[in-house]
């Protein structure tokens, strides 16, 4: 257990001077590994498990889903997105910001990356809410927290890594992870008409031109059809996901060249981004299966189920416990750092009180989301102000309405579990 502790500290360490999250809990798992084992079955062991993590098919996943949210999104897809849900309900009170998260909901189906999509909604929608009067607090907060909706809805890339590391099919959590989304993005909408109907920093937008509304929804509805096929295909069983994600990919370059709105520059700025993403993802799955190793040889893993085992505390008190523990960690860390190092203790616990695994997922990628707000870290804040040059202070008392309706809708979906398990217990397998 000594060893442990000091493995532990020197992982902490590494993170205080700003390693990669990536490195730093890999190279905590190959010291474990010398100190456990001795040098040569170490690097023995390293060698199998760092080739077995990164070489999977499912992985394949991850660079396409990756480049076809480049790919739509070198298109121009967000000004269109919002532009189009403006044109049909920005007329109301508040109706330009819910606008906002409704090009949210299909901007996360794109990007499928949180931070991605706040930036681009910072670059894009909140120039529009300051233009018609919107104030600086709830837009920025609008931007931030319509960020997060990337999280949960598919394809995420949290969720594919979450599969990867607690071998759970990919498909079910994207499923799974719909409803869930599209419950978080109404109760984001019920936020900003409440503040807009109690306050004035949503004042009413232009008339509605249906003519207009009509134009505009022209230019995304071929996206909307891509998206729904990917889906439809992984939820009918006529696919898995990294087929799906090569088909998306496909129809993405199709139409990118039929609208004629990429160019080689932005295909190869789509490729090289992909590129850069998907080998920080793959990084943290590969490592993380290292640090997973180590703590297997410390039998530490046992020793925490016997722990659980042995509290007598209700299953549900240690699910709490768990998830309180991960809200935390989502002050201090980002989303992938929190799956890489809590997932190979915490999965286990939990599978051991007969929790189901894609329900688990959801209410993982639901904290960690809730983490993308919470301060100090608060990592979709940070990316707004400083992409809206609003200060940070400011974003954040604008985002705290929305953390009570986020955690509000954490407690329904902990309670009722088939909200979350509905859809994937319809999938075809």
């Amino acid at each position: 257990m000594l060893s442990l502790l000091l493995v532990m500290l020197f992982m902490i360490a590494l993170m205080l001077i700003r390693m990669p999250i990536a490195f730093a809990v890999g190279l905590a798992g190959i010291v474990g590994l010398i100190v456990q084992l001795g040098p040569k079955p170490a690097l023995s062991v390293l060698a199998r498990t760092y080739y077995t993590s990164s070489s999977g098919f499912i992985l394949v996943a991850i660079p396409l889903f990756i480049l076809m949210a480049h790919l739509l999104t070198a298109g121009d897809v967000t000004r269109r997105a919002i532009t189009a849900c403006q044109a049909w309900i920005g007329h109301l009170r508040g109706g330009l910001a819910m606008a906002a998260i409704a090009a949210s909901v299909l901007l996360a189906a794109l990007v499928g990356s949180s931070t991605a999509s706040a930036a681009a909604m910072g670059a894009t929608a909140f120039p529009e809410m300051r233009r018609h009067g919107y104030s600086d607090q709830l837009a920025a907060a609008v931007v931030s927290v319509g960020g997060t909706l990337a999280v949960m809805v598919p394809p995420s890339i949290v969720l594919v890594v979450y599969g990867v590391l607690t071998e759970t099919s990919i498909g079910s959590l994207f499923i799974a992870g719909l409803v869930p989304g599209l419950l978080t993005a109404l109760g984001l909408a019920a936020v900003v008409k409440f503040i807009a109907v109690t306050t004035d920093q949503a004042p009413k937008g232009p008339p509605l031109q249906l003519r207009r509304a009509i134009g505009e929804s022209r230019h995304i509805w071929p996206i909307s059809v891509l998206i729904v096929l990917v889906i439809g295909a992984i939820y009918g069983g006529l696919a898995s996901p990294t087929e799906a994600a090569a088909f998306g990919v496909f129809g993405a370059l199709l139409l990118g060249v039929a609208q004629r709105s990429i160019s080689f520059k932005g295909f190869s700025s789509a490729v090289s981004a992909a590129i850069a993403s998907t080998v920080m993802i793959i990084a943290i799955v590969a490592c993380s299966a290292i640090f997973s190793n180590y703590l297997a040889f410390t039998r530490i893993t046992h020793t925490v189920l016997e722990a659980v085992n042995g509290s007598g505390l209700p299953p549900y008190a240690i699910l709490m416990l768990v998830v309180l523990a991960l809200l935390l960690l989502g002050m201090v860390m980002d989303q992938l750092a929190i799956l890489s190092l809590t997932m190979p203790l915490a999965f286990p616990a939990i599978m051991a009180l007969d929790f189901d695994p894609i329900w688990f997922g959801i209410i993982v990628t639901k904290t960690v989301e809730i983490g993308l707000l919470t301060p100090p870290l608060g990592l979709n804040a940070y990316v707004t102000a400083g992409q809206t040059k609003v200060p940070l202070g400011t974003v954040f008392r604008g985002i705290v309405p929305f953390i009570v309706v986020d955690l509000a809708i954490l407690g329904i979906l902990i309670a009722f579990p088939e909200i979350t398990l509905f859809l994937p217990s319809l999938m075809k397998h």
